[in-house]
């Protein structure tokens, strides 16, 4: 892949609630633009909704759209479905990555690509990365009730993804979620005075 394509790229990643889609809203508002990977899968889950209904079965699709939370239960807790539904959409999700990279790298300016799984899988050429970080108590905490979901449950989600300590250490740059609005909205622009 052609290194120069995300010459201009900074990943932005996390863990599930700790804060990545505010931190987004608050680059956005800065007129930043942002790819987001979440999105993506979204979208091309619905276009492959054939193709999900054959692999897992018809209750996970209802009049053309995928029903994202159903699929969810299976694919959490359980490694194998995990994996053939990233074997589908990882490749489609880079291409359209890579569709919309192309267009923000004419702006010629910092832009970001949001992608949740940047350090486990998605292997993408991009050498700069922010973590917008939350401890873990405050990860399930936050998660838990957000999803309503019970804490133990919170739990699995979050350990199917790499543990937020190691993410931080790997990471360029951290955006410290742990506060409150106020707190985040500083780090946000400490953070856009480092790049620009």
């Amino acid at each position: 892949m052609n290194n120069n394509l995300f010459k201009n790229a900074i990943a932005l990643t996390g863990g599930i609630s700790t804060g990545k889609s505010t931190v987004c809203n608050l680059l956005k508002l800065h007129g930043f633009l942002i790819i987001d990977a979440d999105k993506i899968a979204h979208k091309l889950l619905d276009i492959n909704a054939k193709k999900i209904e054959e692999m897992f079965g018809k209750q996970y699709v209802q009049d053309g759209k995928v029903l994202r939370k159903e699929l969810g239960k299976i694919i959490f807790s359980n490694e194998e479905n995990k994996l053939k539904l990233e074997a589908l959409l990882h490749p489609l999700i880079k291409e359209e990555i890579i569709k919309e990279a192309k267009i923000c790298e004419e702006q010629n300016k910092p832009y970001f690509i949001d992608i949740p799984l940047f350090f486990e899988k998605m292997h993408y050429p991009i050498s700069k990365s922010i973590v917008v970080y939350t401890p873990k108590n405050l990860q399930i905490e936050r998660l838990h009730k957000r999803d309503n979901i019970s804490k133990e449950e919170a739990l699995l989600k979050i350990s199917n993804q790499m543990d937020i300590e190691k993410k931080k250490e790997l990471s360029t740059y951290v955006i410290d979620n742990s506060y409150n609005l106020k707190h985040l909205q500083d780090e946000v622009e400490k953070l856009i005075g480092e790049i620009i």
